[in-house]
């Protein structure tokens, strides 16, 4: 299996453009959501971040086909 490292070096720089997005657009709203995020359930957290990852690798099976 070839690595395609162009193809994950743009993928890494894409979630960081995604990752930078709301700290840019709503610097002001996001101490009160990290608060919220803090203060949320390990369970809670754990749901939203297998969610965020199925969804990732959905699209990326989607693009593949």
């Amino acid at each position: 299996m070839n690595i395609d490292w162009k193809i994950v070096v743009m993928g890494l720089g894409i979630a960081l453009v995604l990752e930078g997005l709301p700290y840019f657009l709503l610097a002001d709203k996001m101490p009160e959501v990290l608060r919220a995020l803090a203060s949320s359930k390990t369970r809670t957290l754990r749901i939203m971040g297998l969610c965020a990852m199925i969804a990732g690798v959905t699209l990326v099976w989607l693009m593949k086909r």
